[in-house]
């Protein structure tokens, strides 16, 4: 047998001579250890690409695609559990970061516990006046009040009684009741009874019946409505008729065991309040108690009472932070005559985040409503304001209880007979949330809730009722002046304390000693049957100066966001962000390698020869092809004999026998 030739050895053609001629050889590929480092080295194919990123990276799984890829199912297998993990933790990304952009936030409360400012409380005797200058409108509205009243109830009712009075200076109003509108009894569905009335506008073509369920609020709601309508016609720069009856209101007031002063109140009157006075909070609380907080006696008997507007007797009270505009119908209570109310306040701040978890405001600035009130931003004061300017742009006047804008005046059936059917309108889309005062009014990013709590007792007691009255009237009423008012009250109020008849021999001894002993003489004011009917006492203090701070915090900041993607990132693939530097350098990668790949195509497509092709060829060098390329499959047997080209280079050397 013949030995096999080494690769590469010379071989002798049939027929030659002695000279063996030798096949110019591959120079192989240097080995990967010889190579140069380079500035930018890319994989030559996606399969090497993808190959050395799965021996390489440090995510779980990756490895098994290559470690199994001698058995297809295997190699199948991890490669849907990498796929699948994948997907499912781009879904759990998609659905955190949906999260993430809604904002949400949650409540921490925290409780801190230091001196506060004590609030302003707000106190009214609800004994709506009767201006002079329309008390005839309204006599006249009483009696158009007892008419419609007879005529559903059958009840003769007799209004406040008073006497005609003579006109008080300055120019009365003409008279605007409108006395189509009147209380009428009303079918509703069922067959249920309801009392109210109906308004029309100007051309009467567009009705519809204001109708209530109680006749109580049927009729109180009805006389509003005229009320307004009166009032509307007074001078806006009138002088509040609470100076002429505060004297009357207040007894006594101490606040953290000092006197009150007259700075220390505002007042203003409310047309169905009566007079109103704010007590704003001027000194730091330091300790919780009765005795650090503020105490005062209150005269609880209304004058000049409206029975048809308020039908309630006693005081209306409101616990607000200063320099706040006090609603009392809206966070107002009542304090019932003759009893001492005692009220605890714990208070609670909330601070609410702005945009973008949330939409709230500190002040009017970049506000839709300009408002009306010459104090705090409070969402109510917006939503009131956002009403008015509403009601002035619809129904060209301003509704009597809220402040007007600038060149507004406020509506009458005199000056706008149809005003009440634009009013009412505007006020049902209001509740109904059909107005968009809601939206243009934000929450306030930093806002003082108080929570109140109450307890009452009779005062004074039977026993001590006749003293303290004496001696309340001795002393006289605590004035906002910084003197005593006058000891005897209204004459309308008299019906609770009245002078004790004189002695019989009265005239005669005055008439005998003068006027001194005629004084002496007189009997002080007596006490009818129920002296407590007419006072009440208030106590207002910190319960405690522990209060709670509720604070809206993110659910998802930027580092917990980061935070729950590491987390799944984890959960899924059990590495850290180095491996999504990985997998971005992979994506890199594959992106320059298709470039390049297409860029080669495009210039294969365009006729373009590759680099190796475009050397210059020598002289003597025949025309090339893939027969005599040694890089080319096959091209050493197309250089030999005819005999030997069937044999193939690949099973070795081949020895030719010499020639016979």
């Amino acid at each position: 047998m013949e030995a096999p030739a080494q690769a590469g050895a010379a071989v002798r053609p049939a027929g030659a001579g002695p000279r063996a001629t030798t096949c110019p050889q591959a120079q192989p590929p240097l080995p990967e250890q010889g190579r140069g480092e380079r500035l930018v080295e890319l994989h030559t194919s996606f399969r090497e690409l993808f190959t050395f990123f799965c021996e390489n990276a440090t995510m779980h799984g990756a490895i098994r695609l290559v470690c199994s890829s001698r058995n297809r199912l295997k190699t199948a297998s991890w490669g849907l559990l990498f796929l699948g993990a994948l997907g499912v933790l781009y879904w759990q990304f998609g659905l955190l970061f949906e999260q993430y952009w809604q904002y949400p936030v949650i409540m921490t409360v925290s409780v801190h516990s230091e001196p506060k400012l004590f609030p302003s409380v707000t106190l009214c005797n609800m004994s709506p006046h009767r201006p002079h200058l329309v008390r005839r409108q309204l006599q006249e509205l009483d009696a158009f009040a007892q008419e419609n009243i007879y005529a559903l109830y059958k009840f003769n009712y007799s209004g406040s009684g008073d006497a005609p009075l003579a006109e008080a200076p300055g120019q009365a109003p003409a008279s605007s009741l409108d006395r189509a509108v009147r209380l009428q009894r009303l079918r509703g569905p069922g067959g249920q009874n309801r009392v109210g009335f109906r308004l029309c506008n100007r051309t009467g073509g567009d009705c519809f019946y204001r109708a209530y369920s109680s006749g109580v609020t049927a009729v109180r709601e009805w006389y509003r409505f005229h009320y307004v309508s009166i009032l509307a016609l007074l001078p806006t720069d009138r002088e509040d008729s609470h100076r002429s009856h505060g004297g009357h209101f207040l007894f006594s007031c101490r606040y953290n065991g000092q006197d009150c002063q007259a700075r220390h109140f505002q007042t203003f009157h409310h047309p169905t309040y009566g007079s109103c006075y704010t007590f704003d909070g001027v000194w730091a609380a330091q300790r919780p108690g009765i005795t650090h907080g503020i105490s005062l006696i209150l005269r609880a008997e209304q004058q000049d009472r409206l029975p048809l507007l308020s039908t309630e007797a006693g005081i209306k009270v409101m616990v607000h932070k200063s320099n706040h505009t006090p609603f009392l119908e809206h966070r107002g209570f009542s304090i019932r005559p003759g009893t001492e109310t005692t009220i605890g306040i714990r208070e609670d701040e909330v601070h609410r985040l702005g945009s973008p978890y949330g939409r709230c405001t500190d002040s009017e600035e970049g506000l839709d409503v300009p408002l009306l009130y010459n104090a705090s931003y409070t969402m109510q004061a917006c939503l009131v304001s956002c009403f008015q300017q509403l009601m002035v742009e619809t129904c060209s006047c301003g509704y009597y209880f809220y402040p007007l804008p600038a060149g507004a005046e406020y509506c009458s059936s005199a000056r706008h007979p149809a005003w009440g059917h634009c009013f009412y309108r505007l006020y049902r889309d209001l509740e109904t949330h059909q107005l968009p005062c809601a939206s243009r009014c934000p929450r306030p990013c930093r806002e003082s809730a108080y929570k109140l709590f109450a307890g009452t007792s009779k005062w004074p007691s039977s026993k001590s009722a006749d003293w303290i009255r004496a001696v309340l009237h001795h002393h006289g009423h605590w004035s906002l002046r910084g003197s005593p008012s006058p000891r005897w009250v209204h004459p309308s109020s008299s019906r609770r304390f009245v002078r004790a008849p004189p002695p019989a021999n009265l005239t005669l001894q005055c008439a005998q000693g003068g006027a001194p002993a005629c004084r002496s003489r007189v009997q002080p004011p007596t006490p009818v049957s129920h002296p407590r009917s007419n006072v009440a006492k208030v106590n207002i203090f910190y319960q405690e100066l522990n209060y709670r701070t509720v604070d809206e915090t993110p659910v998802y900041s930027v580092p917990q966001l980061l935070s729950a993607m590491g987390s799944l990132w984890s959960l899924w693939f059990g590495s850290s962000v180095l491996s999504v530097l990985e997998l971005l350098e992979l994506l890199l990668d594959a992106i320059a390698l298709s470039l390049l790949l297409g860029c080669c195509w495009l210039r294969r497509a365009q006729g373009s020869q590759p680099r190796s092709l475009r050397a210059s060829p020598t002289k003597t060098e025949p025309p090339r092809d893939c027969r005599h390329d040694v890089k080319c499959p096959g091209a050493q047997l197309a250089m030999l004999p005819g005999a030997l080209a069937g044999v193939s280079a690949e099973e070795g050397p081949v020895r030719v026998p010499k020639n016979s």
